[in-house]
């Protein structure tokens, strides 16, 4: 009951108590963190329906992975310039304004693949340089959203929360849009799936009015600055390396795990329903993560992720088949996202400590993706550089390789109780990045 009255309070418009609305008690999250937690809830329906098939409909129309790898270089390649837009926009005016932008594109994006229907495959690195537009502004917009809206005590739990509900949205669209395809005739199920997630949206931009603006005497957009702070903050750079080699088994698994479950299935509505299961999986992930306090061992938790990928990985050597996908699958559902909330609450944890007092969030949130699109980029290029299709011997392999280098990141996260160590420095709050 507290639960369902503190939501209608959020959206009626109503305070959450005499605090303001940036103001933090315990490790609570705040009104306009609810609020972020929704519209991207909303955002995700429209994305799982969306982008769960893209991929797919690419590799429907060309059965061709060196298109669909070429697609996801240019869509990662491009995503980090895509950022340092978007972050400049944000200093300039507003993060929301970024956030907001991005939506709009994303959904201009899916309706010109609806009208360009077959022909998304002749101009399919036009249609890449537009995707990494619009998911380089929003992503810009939130991942600063996400710092402005938590703080150290209630960061984790936020990261936490943000993945249960990212996922638990992200079972709504593989299911809807899995039925919706078998519908269907040929490729026309993918248009209808493309046009509700417009719809979604449309949804999480009007809600996303409910984030106030910040007013900020500070626009001074700080991105040449950047190997200055490297020098100065030797702890934040390794920071930046570890979502470097995260992106180096990440950037694989954002596009061929769906190709490798639908040759394995052969229906599009059995990858929807495995992509539920992979997101229950994940939601179970946030669930515990959220219910633990003691957070303090990154690199501990770093490493379990690292060997768990790496030995499911492992299976596939043995062979490609359904059910050795499947078992990778679930292991990496379960463990992966635990080095992701890690590495970002860690990186988050770093930012408090910059200089210039949170007002350089807006440049970490940037280089962060530069750092982390390359690892993507180089992953992606080895892929389909070493293993011209899905049924090629030396995917396994390449695979395997870079799941081994995900053990690099426990190399850049320090140990327990060592985030940082300069005791005569205080951590910048929320308030004076605002």
């Amino acid at each position: 009951m507290r639960f369902r009255e503190r939501w209608v309070r959020t959206f009626s418009g109503q305070g959450s108590g005499s605090g303001s609305e940036g103001d933090f008690s315990g490790n609570g999250l705040t009104k306009e963190a609810y609020v972020a937690l929704f519209i991207h809830g909303c955002f995700q329906i429209g994305a799982s329906m969306s982008a769960l098939f893209l991929n797919l409909y690419l590799w429907r129309l060309t059965e061709d992975l060196w298109i669909n790898g070429v697609f996801n270089i240019i869509l990662y390649g491009m995503t980090p310039f895509a950022f340092a837009i978007g972050g400049w926009i944000a200093k300039k005016r507003d993060r929301m304004v970024t956030y907001r932008l991005g939506i709009v594109l994303i959904a201009l994006f899916f309706l010109a693949v609806i009208f360009s229907g077959r022909r998304v495959a002749d101009y399919y690195p036009w249609f890449a340089l537009f995707y990494s537009i619009a998911l380089g502004l929003y992503w810009t917009g939130y991942l600063v959203l996400m710092y402005d809206v938590t703080d150290e005590r209630s960061r984790s739990k936020y990261l936490a929360t943000n993945m249960i509900v990212f996922n638990g949205a992200g079972l709504i669209g593989p299911v809807l849009s899995g039925y919706v395809i078998r519908m269907f005739q040929g490729l026309q199920g993918y248009i209808v799936t493309f046009a509700i997630a417009c719809i979604m949206f449309a949804t999480a931009s009007l809600f996303s009015t409910r984030i106030r603006n910040i007013d900020s005497a500070r626009r001074s957009f700080y991105l040449k600055y950047s190997l200055l702070m490297m020098k100065k903050e030797p702890d934040w750079l390794r920071g930046l390396f570890s979502f470097f080699f995260l992106g180096l088994f990440q950037g694989i698994m954002l596009f061929l795990p769906n190709i490798l479950l639908y040759r394995a299935v052969g229906r599009e509505d059995w990858v929807g329903l495995l992509a539920v299961l992979f997101s229950l999986l994940t939601m179970l992930t946030g669930f515990v993560i959220s219910r633990r306090r003691d957070r303090s061992n990154a690199r501990g938790e770093v490493l379990l992720s690292s060997v768990m990928v790496f030995a499911a990985a492992a299976l596939l050597l043995a062979e490609v088949s359904a059910w050795t996908v499947i078992a990778f699958m679930v292991v990496f559902s379960l463990f992966n996202p635990l080095a992701i909330n890690t590495l970002t609450s860690y990186y988050y944890r770093l930012m408090d400590f910059l200089p210039l007092r949170g007002h350089f969030r807006i440049e970490s949130v940037v280089l962060r993706e530069f750092f982390l699109n390359a690892g993507r980029v180089i992953s992606i290029w080895l892929l389909i550089l070493f293993a011209k299709d899905p049924m090629s011997p030396m995917l396994p392999l390449v695979l395997v390789a870079s799941a081994i280098l995900q053990f690099g990141m426990v190399g850049m996260v320090k140990g327990n109780r060592a985030v940082i160590t300069q005791s005569n420095r205080k951590p910048c709050d929320n308030a004076s990045a605002q």
